[in-house]
């Protein structure tokens, strides 16, 4: 194996080496910040892109370029990080968030999310993938920021710039497969299994400790180098784990570490589809020690009570106590049966685990982009309902996450988009996802296509709609309920046993629901019904918010059809 440098002038000379341990190959090779290079392969002549490159200034399949994450003069010294407890996230898309799709056109909106309330903003995947634009999880180069919105240093300035800001960053990271175009890694040895594979291709050989530093030297990277507060870990059910330790536990054991030695809180978040407690239980109770982990549970119980939708995964949420359950135990499927899957599912949180490590919400990129258009609630649901969501997420016991634009109910669709270069590959994506949704009764000329680069276009965020008076008022009334979660310490007290649950049902559709949800001496009052709800309230109750003009007698309360109201004593 040689590593070739490329000078300047296109001058090539090769580095020559040597087999080591375990597979390694080593040579001496001092590179200069921003010098190209690349890897030749036996007699292979084709220059490969370092697996751990940092910067990929003309794209996955070209030469990598040295990156010094070191030469970046850092103003966030005096940075001590973010808690998750407490806290408010924000998920974004760098590439559709602002017109430019950049992450220095991101840094002119954080002033907004601070006005918000927001503690942590949450980057979908910035890794390196073949293409101009892309939702991030085809990325292919994990240690190299897509340089279509930045690269590296671009990166280091808004984490730098949210911080100054007070604002903790979340980065989203893949490490369950790779994309299909620009994966090298089977060239450079057995990174993936043979004959394995999760959703989205072959599986990751985790049997292999070289494969596992792989993925926990990219973690550090992340929250070393690119002084990143936390880090969203996609879908880690499909890490396919045989060994004694988890590298999850692994991973969680390596973060906590540098979270000591760098005296700043480090946040670990996990997808997963398995509902299992294990993630966020303690390592000596026989956890993984994750921070927190996302509710899909508690999203698909809140949408069906909001639109009454109920096809597929949505047909067990219909249950009049999913809400209930959702919000006093966190899962709803704990080892009941799961129709979409037709077998049991879950197993429960022990009482003891704090609310505020499930990460709660009405909307985020996978539940509104993978909708056959990608629509959001704002295309169906009333503005008086759209406010009434406001309420549910962020009064939720869990840490509330919004998904950009939410906030004033933006009215751009949230679409699937790609930019595959290889035509084949483009038509398979495109005519995959066509025959999917038609097989669930879709016309196949209502989906997008997403190589249409007008899919892409129509998923940008419209930043002048949020100034029109109904997307304003929304937007006063998400700060107004970030305010008050702030200033009342029952909406985020981690114990449930402080809270209750009442549902009432109006009729036989799960979206014409009352509930009412007692949380210390706060409660949260919501009419999804089409008639007037009377809610018993102490005389002496203060009105803490309303989404609507309230009737009030003594020790009543009546709210109006879709409406919600705060009241303390």
């Amino acid at each position: 194996m040689r590593l070739r440098r490329l000078a300047a002038d296109g001058a090539a000379s090769d580095v020559e080496l040597e087999p080591a341990a375990d597979g390694w190959w080593r040579g001496d090779a001092d590179l200069a910040d921003g010098e190209r290079y690349g890897f030749l392969i036996g007699d292979d002549e084709q220059l490969r892109p370092d697996p751990r490159s940092r910067r990929q200034p003309d794209g996955v399949h070209e030469a990598s370029a040295a990156f010094d994450p070191a030469a970046f003069a850092w103003t966030d010294r005096d940075w001590t990080g973010r808690q998750l407890a407490g806290g408010l996230i924000y998920e974004l898309h760098v590439g559709t968030f602002t017109p430019e799709g950049t992450l220095d056109a991101a840094v002119t909106r954080l002033d907004h999310l601070v006005e918000l309330g927001v503690t942590h903003v949450e980057l979908l995947p910035m890794n390196a993938f073949n293409g101009r634009w892309n939702w991030g999880y085809d990325g292919v180069l994990w240690y190299a920021v897509h340089e279509g919105y930045g690269g590296p240093v671009a990166y280091q300035r808004f984490v730098d710039a949210a911080h100054t800001r007070g604002l903790a960053v979340v980065q989203d990271v893949v490490y369950n497969h790779l994309g299909p175009s620009g994966n090298y890694l089977p060239l450079f040895g057995p990174y993936l299994r043979e004959g394995e594979s999760n959703t989205w291709g072959e599986s990751v050989n985790l049997d292999e400790p070289a494969v596992r530093a792989y993925i926990i030297d990219n973690a550090l990277m992340w929250l070393r180098d690119l002084h990143v507060d936390g880090l969203r870990l996609d879908a880690v059910h499909a890490l396919h784990d045989r060994q004694p330790v988890h590298v999850l536990r692994e991973l969680s054991e390596r973060v906590d570490a540098l979270s000591a030695h760098q005296n700043r809180p480090l946040t670990l978040i996990a997808e997963s589809d398995l509902n299992d407690p294990t993630l966020i239980l303690p390592r000596e109770a026989g956890g993984y020690g994750l921070t927190a982990q996302w509710s899909d549970d508690w999203h698909h119980a809140v949408h069906v009570a909001l639109t009454g939708e109920t096809a597929g995964y949505y047909a067990d949420f219909a249950d009049a106590e999913a809400v209930a359950k959702v919000t006093d135990r966190g899962f709803f499927h704990d080892g009941t049966f799961s129709s979409f899957r037709d077998r049991p599912h879950g197993a429960p949180i022990p009482p003891e685990v704090p609310s505020w490590r499930l990460v709660t919400f009405a909307q985020d990129h996978d539940q509104i982009g993978n909708r056959a258009a990608g629509d959001r609630l704002s295309a169906t649901l009333s503005p008086d309902r759209l406010a009434v969501a406001a309420v549910l997420t962020l009064t939720a016991p869990g840490t509330p996450m919004l998904f950009m634009g939410e906030e004033w109910g933006a009215t751009t669709p949230w679409q699937f988009f790609t930019s595959h270069p290889e035509p084949e590959l483009g038509r398979a994506v495109a005519e995959g996802r066509t025959a999917e949704f038609a097989r669930m009764g879709w016309d196949p000329a209502a989906v997008p296509d997403p190589q249409d680069p007008d899919t892409f276009a129509r998923s940008h965020l419209d930043w002048d709609e949020a100034a029109a008076p109904e997307h304003a008022r929304l937007q006063e009334l998400y700060r107004d309920l970030a305010r008050l979660r702030r200033a009342r310490p029952e909406l985020t007290d981690p114990d449930t046993a402080h809270l209750t649950v009442e549902v009432r049902q109006v009729d036989g559709r799960p979206e014409h629901r009352v509930y009412r949800i007692d949380r210390g001496a706060v409660s949260v009052l919501v009419n999804l019904s089409p008639v007037r709800a009377v809610f018993a309230v102490h005389p002496d109750a203060a009105v803490l918010l309303a989404t609507a003009a309230l009737t009030r007698d003594e020790g009543t309360l009546t709210l109006p059809p879709d409406s919600a109201a705060i009241v303390a004593v």
